[in-house]
């Protein structure tokens, strides 16, 4: 499978936003249930939050609940991260990936493939 593209990491002071990009092909996209998960150095692969294909329902990890949206764009073939009320502890790498199993949550990232190579978040003042 073709490796989904993250883009739109940078360096944001806390209480700021981001919006993060994933960009892949439409039978991806279009077709796949997408999530996003982040990774801090010396940390595991956490889950941040999924948007299922059809009718582009979304769920959510308590971490980023309220905060966080995701946001499908078919006509970008894109899936997008609006990240609002950041939080230094959301500083990490941020990576989106394509569920190819039944069972698309909770994010578990064996369930996962076509992996970006992510794309760096820090929230500093």
């Amino acid at each position: 499978q073709m490796p989904l593209v993250e883009s739109g990491g940078d360096l944001v002071q806390p209480g700021g936003s981001l919006r993060l990009s994933c960009v892949g092909p439409e039978s991806t996209v279009s077709n796949y249930a997408i999530a996003w998960f982040r990774q801090s150095p010396g940390k595991g692969r956490e889950g941040v939050g999924i948007i299922y294909r059809g009718a582009g329902g979304t769920d959510y990890a308590e971490a980023v609940n309220g905060r966080f949206a995701i946001t499908r764009d078919n006509a970008k073939n894109a899936v997008e991260l609006q990240m609002t009320g950041m939080k230094i502890e959301d500083t990490a790498t941020y990576y989106c990936a394509r569920c190819k199993s039944r069972t698309c949550w909770p994010l578990s990232p064996p369930n996962y493939d076509s992996w970006g190579q992510g794309t760096q978040v820090t929230v500093s003042s």
